[in-house]
């Protein structure tokens, strides 16, 4: 078994793990271990663009920014983290600019912006143009530029290593035992600091957004080493899938005027969001998509709306709405116009769905798309492992996989992207700076141990249960009950078939026994995981009896300030999940009612 030895361990090659690498190299001997080639990544699926208020284009401020924030987030948002990332963002977004990310221009050679929903003019209420963007492929960018960056700093890459497990020596991080997906052989990988980025767990549900790879690994990996997740109940469905297919059609479609319709022809988010129509917050607009359904206004009946962003279309409608370009012009787009701001997007149409969206409205329908949950951490990337506060030495995480918790109960969109490139940072920047005075804590001899037993357990397994199969129940029965809208006996129903899917795990039969790239084995694995963060859901999602962004419950249709402003932290031992909680950080803005 080999070892390697360096400061500073990052797990993950998306934006968060490569910003965290690129800080971290500048100190600091540093290692990114990846399952996935570096730009394959799921931030190069990110479109729409980054937030941050520049005010290139008209009146904008980091507290505008940073209220809309928190209104976003249903007030769970802790607010000192969110003023943080906000007025981090500015700096953020042109270093990224000088690293050579090719951002879109205005006609004056400034980094161009566009509407997105959420934002807003804190003064008149109407959308407000914040995000910055490279066309529709901003996280593909972000991701080259990054790991050109990275490469120039030499950092070391193991690309296609697995994760299996966190090594925590005499209350420290200390490294980690990843399997070499080539080899089948297992590394351990030792370090004075570990950084998590691996992303969220979107696989769980049946249309989702998220790529076959994210599977929970780091969440699931903290959780079986005894560590606590965070507001797991909380997921975000994005308004705007393609329909049955789940790819995302990016919110900045409807920044750039796109218009959603039900089967009636009618615009129907005027009357769920009568000041921003249809660039209200994503769990807003997901909820009226539901509603609409419930009620028989989807496409023919099915459960589908039309996004019609045709020029005609577009140009009406901000006609009707008093649209004005920065210059106070009329907004008047052209499809060329169109085509340039989203090229990605017409291709998908047209690949996946035969449509032209300059002559053609598209089929949408929500898809399960990001968690607000995760691994808990402070500000500056610190794991934290109980309602203090307290700081595991030593380990980090930043993006979807950690909590800081600046998205709360619902993510604003472009604050994704924003999220990588600020907490990874100084994710990075901690981690070798606590390397520095740190000394390498000597491991076991039984370091690979738990890894080992979690892959001879499938291996060695004697059942006839497939993974195709249980996953295939696990999907349909989270996103039935425990998707858009909850309630009490669906989730219950939802929790008992998850159980059941746990039990048949255990008896999965692995049919390739090869050592190279056996995948079987991989997804086998990744199984596991997912349905270990579908029951922990499942249970916080039960326990919270109140409506609070992307957590949305039929039987408790309000929001409860009284009894739930407050963080679930969860977690498993032994097969039994124990919920605790911590409370909010509230700095300028006290919870009220969200007004789109």
């Amino acid at each position: 078994m080999q070892t390697h030895i360096f400061d500073v361990i990052v797990v993950g090659a998306g934006g968060a793990g490569l910003m965290a690498a690129l800080y971290a190299s500048k100190t600091a001997s540093t290692a990114v271990i990846s399952k996935l080639y570096p730009t394959r990544s799921h931030t190069g699926a990110a479109q729409g663009g980054v937030g941050a208020a520049l005010g290139n284009l008209e009146e904008d401020y980091p507290e505008w920014h940073t209220f809309d924030t928190v209104k976003g987030s249903d007030y769970l948002g802790d607010q000192d983290a969110i003023e943080f990332m906000c007025q981090e963002a500015v700096d953020a977004v042109y270093e990224l600019e000088h690293y050579g990310l090719p951002f879109s221009r205005t006609p004056e050679g400034k980094i161009d912006q566009r509407p997105f929903g959420g934002h807003t003019n804190n003064v008149t209420g109407k959308p407000v143009r914040r995000a910055c963007f490279a066309a529709d492929r901003t996280g593909h960018m972000i991701l080259q530029t990054l790991y050109q960056q990275c490469i120039k700093n030499h950092v070391n890459f193991y690309d296609e290593f697995q994760v299996i497990d966190l090594l925590i020596v005499n209350g420290a991080a200390a490294g980690v035992v990843a399997l070499e997906l080539s080899t089948s052989e297992l590394h351990v990988f030792h370090a004075k600091s570990v950084v998590f980025a691996t992303g969220g767990h979107g696989r769980i549900w049946e249309v989702t957004s998220n790529a076959y790879a994210y599977s929970g690994d780091g969440a699931s990996v903290a959780l079986r080493r005894g560590l606590p997740l965070e507001d797991m109940e909380f997921f975000q469905f994005h308004p705007t899938g393609i329909y049955k297919l789940g790819i995302l059609i990016t919110e900045g479609v409807r920044g750039e005027g796109g218009i959603l319709f039900n089967d009636k022809g009618e615009r129907f988010m005027e009357k769920y969001a009568p000041k921003v129509k249809d660039l209200a917050s994503r769990d807003v607009v997901s909820r009226a998509m539901y509603t609409e359904m419930r009620e028989g206004r989807g496409i023919g009946g099915k459960n589908f709306f039309y996004l019609d962003v045709r020029p005609e279309v577009v140009n009406r409608y901000a006609a009707l709405d008093g649209r004005k370009r920065p210059d106070g012009s009329p907004y008047i787009v052209t499809a060329d116009e169109i085509i340039s701001k989203l090229p990605d997007i017409a291709d998908f149409c047209r690949v996946y769905l035969g449509v032209d969206p300059v002559t053609q409205p598209m089929p949408v329908q929500p898809t399960a798309h990001y968690t607000m949950g995760g691994i808990p951490t402070n500000k500056y990337g610190e794991v934290v492992i109980d309602d203090q506060n307290t700081v595991l030495p030593g380990f980090y995480a930043a993006g979807e996989v950690a909590c800081v918790s600046v998205h709360g109960a619902n993510r604003l969109g472009t604050n994704s992207l924003l999220d990588l490139i600020t907490f990874g940072k100084h994710a990075g920047l901690r981690a070798a700076e606590f390397s520095r005075g740190a000394t390498l804590q000597p491991l076991p001899k039984d370091a690979a141990d738990f890894a080992l037993a979690q892959l001879n357990q499938l291996k060695n397994s004697a059942g006839s249960e497939r993974v195709a199969d249980i996953s295939r129940e696990m999907k349909s029965v989270m996103f039935d009950h425990v998707g858009i809208f909850r309630t009490a006996d669906g989730m219950k129903t939802a929790l008992e078939k998850v159980r059941e899917l746990r039990q048949r795990h255990q008896h999965i039969k692995i049919t390739d026994q090869g050592k190279v790239f056996n995948t079987d084995l991989i997804n086998a694995w990744e199984l596991g995981n997912l349905l270990q963060l579908a029951e922990l859901i499942t249970v916080c999602a039960i326990n919270r009896t109140e409506s609070r962004g992307a957590h949305a419950r039929d039987d408790y249709p309000k929001r409860d300030d009284a009894n739930w402003m407050k963080h679930t932290l969860a977690w498993e031992k032994d097969g039994n999940i124990r919920l605790g909680y911590k409370p909010v950080a509230i700095t300028k803005y006290q919870p009220k009612e969200r007004v789109y």
